[in-house]
């Protein structure tokens, strides 16, 4: 991991000028060139040839269009070169990437990135990076069309811009972060995988917890109606034209307030008052609550820490005393990749309590029910851990990235 401390204190002097001793205030065409792509029409798309690299592929989608005939060498991409997207969605298309595909022709909508003489391709990425939020505010279009920005709103963009070797000093520097990140979001991920293989096998008692014993624990499961173990039923929405139905003391739970809190929700975006419970479907469902999404984020799961009320689209399942509301929660979460496949298959976009009460659950005793859930619920924990570690990191390399590039931080070079 990083050595923060030699990073920042011994690789770093303060400089309080704004335009540093030995940088230049320039603007990005006087350090890069801008090339675009080519306009590849439909007609030109073959099954086979070379990847015509899109928008879509800089964000990682693998679904590509192929270009057969004789490319020209300016629409030529290898692995490693710098790549600037100038049109698309706010925050999500614009701005710098490095290809890691294979050889491809770029489409239009994106430029290749020469740097000039004296200028390291590692401190343009950064710097291309710093600026791209300048650049969207540049953009234009119609809501209906990929925004885009021109040419001259890349280049005219004014920056500092340090002498060769402390572009490489700086560079250096926040790769390490990047380094750190890229790690951090690979543990992540294995975890992730990790704990869903152990879903897999214990909630089917395919892998058998031992008891406060010390022995596996033992005994048939039961499979079951979830109707049969508990009751549910769904939400409603008081009208929103009647003010003095909202703005109360009832957390009203929609599925964005699942999708933002994720397991556990104890507040919410909108509050209800007691007329509004009283002149709806909406109804008061106890702490501990599974809700659970049976339209648009289909399968999601939460829940709930307080009593609170939600919106049609939820189901709000209370468990019996023989079934455990934390194993409930991981069973369904276990089932929202096959939910989800379903919706996008067209067997069934969404779902209703009658569906819900027919799912089959494999019910161990409630003892082995609470021993699941409590590893299920460390490994979240460990996941949650490094989450906030990864964002630690990334705010840690944004503060460091504006004091790098400005110079109001200098590296201090080999003597």
């Amino acid at each position: 991991m990083i050595n923060k401390e030699e990073l920042i204190i011994n690789e770093v002097e303060k400089s309080s000028v704004m335009v540093p001793n030995g940088w230049n205030n320039t603007k990005i065409s006087k350090v890069c060139k801008l090339q675009n792509g080519n306009s590849f029409k439909p007609e030109d798309w073959d099954t086979k040839g070379l990847p015509i690299i899109r928008i879509q592929n800089l964000n990682g989608s693998n679904n590509f269009n192929y270009f057969s005939g004789i490319p020209q060498d300016k629409w030529l991409v290898e692995t490693g070169e710098l790549l600037f997207s100038w049109a698309g969605t706010r925050g999500v298309s614009f701005g710098p990437f490095i290809w890691r595909g294979q050889k491809g022709v770029l489409n239009q909508h994106i430029y290749k990135v020469f740097a000039n003489d004296g200028i390291s391709k590692k401190w343009l990425f950064l710097i291309l990076k710093f600026v791209t939020t300048k650049i969207e505010d540049k953009a234009h279009g119609f809501k209906t069309t990929l925004l885009h920005v021109q040419k001259k709103d890349i280049d005219n963009q004014s920056i500092l811009c340090p002498p060769f070797i402390e572009q490489r000093k700086i560079a250096k520097i926040l790769g390490t972060w990047d380094k750190a990140i890229s790690t951090t979001e690979r543990l992540i991920d294995n975890s992730k995988q990790q704990k869903k293989a152990l879903m897999q096998q214990l909630l089917i008692g395919k892998k058998r917890l031992l008891d406060d014993s010390g022995k596996p624990f033992e005994g048939e499961w039961e499979d079951v109606k979830l109707g049969d173990i508990s009751k549910m039923n769904s939400g409603g929405t008081p009208k929103s034209s009647v003010e003095e139905y909202y703005g109360g003391e009832i957390p009203w739970v929609s599925i964005a307030d699942m999708t933002k809190h994720g397991k556990w929700i104890s507040s919410t975006g909108k509050y209800l008052t007691n007329a509004g419970i009283e002149n709806s479907s909406a109804r008061l469902y106890p702490a501990g609550t599974v809700l659970y999404a049976m339209y648009a984020s289909i399968g999601e799961c939460s829940i709930s820490i307080v009593e609170l009320a939600s919106s049609q689209a939820i189901l709000g399942i209370r468990p019996s005393s023989i079934l455990s509301n934390i194993y409930l929660y991981y069973f369904l979460g276990n089932l929202k990749e096959k939910i989800t496949l379903m919706g996008q298959q067209g067997t069934q976009s969404n779902l209703n309590a009658g569906m819900v009460k027919d799912f089959k659950i494999s019910l161990p005793s409630l003892v082995e029910q609470q021993k699941i859930a409590s590893v299920l619920t460390n490994a979240d924990k460990d996941i949650d851990l490094l989450n906030q570690q990864l964002a630690d990191l990334k705010q840690e390399k944004k503060a460091l990235m504006q004091q790098l590039l400005t110079g109001k931080r200098r590296v201090k070079l080999a003597s």
